[in-house]
C-alpha cells in the first residue's frame, strides 16, 4: 500500500440525521475497537447508525445502538449486532468530551463511519439541538440554493 492510499477515506455510512437535527460545534475522528467478522461487515456496507450515540462511562468513550448487520460468511463466531463498542481516542479528547457531554444541551453524537487506510473509524460530533424554525429555516435556505443553482444551469443550457 502506497502512503498516498493510507489518505483516501472511504465513508461506509453517513448519519444524514445528525447533520438535520443537530449543529455540529466540534469534529473529533476515533477508531474503534471490533471483531473480525464486524470489520469484515464493515466493509461490506451492512451498517446502520440511526439511533446510535456515545457516551463517556468509567474514562471511556463507548458508542451505543450501532447495528452492524451479521457477516454473510461468518460461523457460529459471528459478532452481536447491537452491542456497546468502545472508541479509541486520546485521554485529553476524552477529558474534551466529558467536559462537553456534561454540559446542558449539547451531545455526543456519531456522524459517519469510514475506512481510512484500512483502518475502521467514526467521526463524531459535539452537537446542539435545532429548534423546529432552525429545521426549517436549513430546509429553506438549502431549497433557494438549489434552484438558484438550476437556474444557472439552465441559462448556461441555453447559450
Amino acid at each position: 500500500m502506497s502512503p498516498k492510499d493510507k489518505t483516501n477515506e472511504r465513508v461506509i455510512a453517513q448519519n444524514k440525521k445528525a447533520y438535520h437535527d443537530y449543529e455540529v460545534l466540534n469534529r473529533y475522528d476515533a477508531g474503534i475497537e471490533l471483531g473480525g467478522t464486524e470489520v469484515k461487515s464493515i466493509r461490506q456496507g451492512n451498517v446502520t447508525m440511526l439511533g446510535s450515540f456515545i457516551r463517556i462511562e468509567d474514562g471511556q468513550a463507548w458508542i451505543h445502538n450501532l447495528n452492524i448487520s451479521l457477516y454473510d460468511h461468518g460461523n457460529r463466531f459471528n459478532h452481536e449486532m447491537a452491542r456497546p463498542r468502545r472508541l479509541l481516542l486520546h485521554r485529553a479528547e476524552i477529558d474534551k468530551c466529558k467536559i462537553y457531554s456534561d454540559q446542558k444541551g449539547l451531545a455526543l453524537v456519531p456522524l459517519s463511519i469510514y475506512l481510512k487506510g484500512g483502518w475502521v473509524k467514526i467521526r463524531m460530533g459535539v452537537c446542539r439541538g435545532k429548534a423546529n424554525a432552525d429545521k426549517r429555516e436549513t430546509l429553506k435556505k438549502r431549497t433557494s440554493e438549489r434552484e438558484a443553482q438550476r437556474s444557472v444551469s439552465q441559462q448556461r443550457g441555453k447559450r
